[in-house]
């Protein structure tokens, strides 16, 4: 992992740095808990004001492409103004984002909700991220590196997992899933106002927020080995976020209502376990299982649908939970580590923005899909477009693992193996790595 010069080593918050790494974290966790609420919540909007599967992908993806702005805006912009003014703002929007939820009345409510919530969503995962990059202590290496990998995933199961039981036991959930939420929120901006700040301010803040993409030629290259694998696991995500609930009452007509959130649950309960077990295994060892689970996965979705079998469609959501967890944090180790530290505010923005395009695009192409030929065509499709992307992942990274068997690298000899995220040890911690900025539904 490559060190930051003394001259550059940001401030701390405290002695210690417990309490602000543990808040920062808890503000990642919140922030995607709060993307993946609404997902239980799609079939009780669906049949109260008569939306179609398209009407839901396209709420689901204005959050998506609202989040993808939020990144190319303001990405870098905590690196000049400081990351807190950056996540206090970002946390009274998305504060504002749950009132309007609560407050909703039809389609166009929803869309503006999950808007501020992408932008919200979007500057302050960047800023939470890079906070936690800050509060690297030498002492515990590979901390910052896990808790972006693991409090995105495990944020979005408490999501669903807190919304499907208000869903199911809380009156008016369509106001009290939203109300906790913003009781969250507000907490962690009292708290936040009393941490010190963790990066120094510089010029540029204005010039920072032109739309922009800061990818070096080694993060290009990592993240072409790695893209269907990636590309894969995200469309993947968005369609169980999205149309997931629908799905289940395709395969499972008499199942509870409830039940269809449980699916994106199953997935990202099991991606959250993965981040961390496979946290020292190498980068693209780690993104090739993904990928290789990613087949399998689209298998068993499919199977579910003709043989009817919620216990297939289960299955398939874990193994996809399985192929999400590896390959983000192997693609993302592998990207983010090949680059400087003062380059991987902008690295993991466009990381995440190629991340959140394979979350939207195909969720969106699926819900029109479902509108014109229904939601089993269109999962037919989406499945079949997955496998064959998990296919050429898989291919891809092969080749790559033979070739740098067989040709060491020219260097070799003249730096530390643990330099380059794919030739490290297994017993090396994982490098710094930024959030999954997961996913929504």
């Amino acid at each position: 992992m490559q060190s930051v010069p003394a001259g550059l080593a940001p401030p701390r918050t405290s002695s210690s740095g417990r309490l602000p790494f543990a808040l920062h974290t808890s503000i990642l966790m919140a922030l995607l808990a709060a993307s993946s609420a609404p997902t239980p919540l799609y079939p009780h909007y669906q049949a109260q004001w008569r939306l179609s599967s398209l009407d839901i992908t396209v709420v689901f993806s204005a959050y998506a492409l609202a989040l993808l702005i939020a990144l190319l805006t303001t990405g870098t912009l905590s690196d000049h103004v400081g990351r807190r003014p950056v996540l206090l703002g970002a946390l009274t929007v998305q504060a504002a984002s749950m009132a309007l939820f609560a407050t909703a009345g039809g389609l166009t409510t929803l869309i503006g909700a999950r808007v501020l919530q992408g932008i919200a969503t979007g500057a302050a995962t960047s800023a939470a991220g890079a906070a936690l990059l800050d509060l690297e202590d030498p002492a515990r290496p590979g901390r910052p590196a896990l808790a972006n990998s693991v409090a995105p995933v495990t944020g979005m199961a408490a999501g669903v997992l807190a919304a499907t039981l208000m869903v199911r036991f809380a009156p008016v959930p369509t106001i009290t899933v939203y109300a906790a939420l913003i009781a969250v929120f507000a907490a962690q901006a009292i708290a936040l106002v009393s941490t010190t700040e963790t990066a120094r301010r510089r010029p540029g803040a204005l010039r920072s927020t032109r739309p922009h993409l800061a990818l070096p030629p080694a993060a290009a290259h990592a993240l072409l080995l790695n893209g269907a694998g990636v590309v894969a696991v995200w469309a993947l995500g968005g369609f169980y976020s999205s149309l997931g609930p629908g799905f289940t009452r395709l395969v499972s007509p008499g199942a509870p209502a409830y039940v269809g959130g449980m699916v994106f649950f199953t997935l990202t309960a099991v991606a959250a376990p993965t981040v961390y077990l496979t946290r020292r295994m190498r980068a693209d060892v780690c993104a090739l299982l993904g990928s290789c689970a990613v087949i399998p996965a689209a298998v068993l979705s499919l199977g579910a649908l003709h043989l009817a079998g919620p216990v297939l469609l289960f299955a398939g959501a874990a193994l996809a939970g399985f192929g999400f967890g590896a390959v983000s944090q192997g693609a993302l180790r592998a990207v983010v580590d090949s680059v400087p530290a003062r380059e991987k505010g902008g690295t993991l923005a466009s990381y995440h923005v190629l991340s959140y395009l394979a979350m939207s695009l195909p969720a969106i192409a699926a819900g029109a899909l479902a509108a014109g030929f229904g939601l089993r065509a269109a999962a037919l499709a989406h499945a079949g477009c997955v496998a064959v992307l998990a296919t050429v992942a898989v291919a891809t990274l092969t080749a790559t693992l033979r070739s740098r068997r067989r040709t060491p690298s020219p260097d070799a000899h003249s730096r530390p193996a643990t330099s380059n995220c794919t030739s490290a040890s297994p017993d090396t911690p994982a490098p710094d790595i930024s959030v999954l900025a997961t996913h929504d539904r």
